[in-house]
């Protein structure tokens, strides 16, 4: 579809047909308050953090982290798909939505911090052992979730991206987008940090569209490939479509909840203080390999990289020994592009893992 053609699509048939319906707001958002360190000040502050929590009875769990720009209702369609078999836990990342972020942002959110808030919501709602469920930077979350803490992480899924494991030398944001040129935008992020959440907060909406396309509905060529602004190449685009797999009230609720914070603390996994500090600190532990259960959903579209050259290129598979790579076709977004192609793949994986042991029991015997 051409993107002239896609500014016209009407509204009413913009959402995913055939997908259950989910109505963000008949849920409960919760919260609580988690230990963090602002880098800056140099001093341990209390941030909150939100979530949903479904079915608390179900004896397994999957907890889900977003990436960026996103919010824990992205996650909809894989609700109401396993809310009668899991425990589904879904946060706002620090940041995001009603969960709140230390003062510093260049610095003070590694993926160790965000995996800190993950145990946190477990501990706090008396979760022991869970699956993690993560979409673009929230599928780094569980990697290095999984690989800190084996005893409750027993098995991950990470989605669109692959795990970018900290086993070589740095790579900044600038080498990367050598390699992969539609990452420059990411140098804007992490060089002009100020900058970018001004043009982001401008119009919310508008960043919001601009970032959440389909195959069908795409951006225009040129987006994502600036190093000096981030929407540029919406300059001659009056007015953004509607976000494709969004209802009219799954925008409107999305557009709410980034507007309690705005985009202020979301750039958190581009900054150059963050992503060196997790490479560190990984590197000192000097360990890699995920030894649990992986499952990398790749989608063939995405316009942003060539998620399976990456992973073949960055060799992830070597550190992933019981690793399941499934691709399908879908932009950046598989899980809401197309939902019932996704939790069939994701099904059909759960229904191999053996979820009667305890996490470090699942470790040992794969280890046997």
């Amino acid at each position: 579809m051409h993107w002239s053609t896609c500014l016209v699509l009407p509204f009413s048939l913009s959402f995913v047909v055939g997908a259950v319906a989910f109505n963000a707001r008949a849920y409960t958002i919760q919260s609580t308050s988690c230990k963090a360190v602002d880098r800056v000040l140099d001093e341990e502050v209390n941030i909150t953090i939100d979530y949903v929590d479904v079915n608390p009875t179900a004896e397994k769990s999957i907890i889900m982290v977003h990436g960026w720009p996103s919010l824990w209702s992205s996650w909809g369609y894989q609700i109401e798909e396993f809310k009668d078999e899991y425990r589904m836990i879904a946060i706002d990342v620090r940041g995001f939505g009603g969960s709140t972020h230390p003062a510093d942002v260049q610095s003070s959110s590694t993926l160790a911090d965000i995996t800190g808030d993950l145990t946190c919501v477990l501990e706090h709602i008396g979760i022991q052992s869970a699956i993690c469920l993560g979409h673009d930077w929230g599928a780094e979350v569980c990697y290095e979730a999984a690989r800190r803490r084996p005893d409750i992480f027993y098995a991950l899924v990470g989605v669109t991206v692959p795990y970018l494991h900290a086993a070589g030398p740095f790579a900044d944001s600038a080498q990367l987008a050598a390699v992969m040129p539609k990452l420059a935008y990411q140098v804007f992020f992490e060089n002009h940090t100020t900058e970018a959440v001004a043009e982001l907060n401008k119009d919310i909406r508008r960043s919001l569209r601009a970032t959440l396309r389909t195959v069908n509905s795409a951006p225009p060529d040129s987006f994502l490939t600036s190093t000096s602004n981030y929407l540029s190449a919406y300059d001659n685009v009056t007015e953004i479509s509607p976000i494709p797999f969004f209802t009219s009230s799954d925008e409107e609720y999305f557009v709410e909840r980034f507007s309690m914070q705005k985009f202020d603390h979301t750039l958190i996994f581009y900054t150059r203080g963050n992503r060196y500090g997790t490479w560190q600190s990984t590197q000192a532990q000097g360990n890699y390999t995920i030894p649990q259960p992986v499952l990398s959903v790749l989608p063939l579209n995405d316009p942003v990289a060539d998620w399976v050259f990456a992973a073949k290129y960055l060799k992830s598979a070597e550190f992933l020994p019981r690793l399941t790579t499934k691709t399908m076709g879908g932009a950046h977004w598989p899980h809401l592009e197309h939902p019932q192609v996704f939790n069939a793949l994701l099904r059909a994986w759960l229904n191999t893992l053996d979820h009667s042991f305890t996490p470090v029991q699942r470790v040992l015997s794969d280890e046997l």
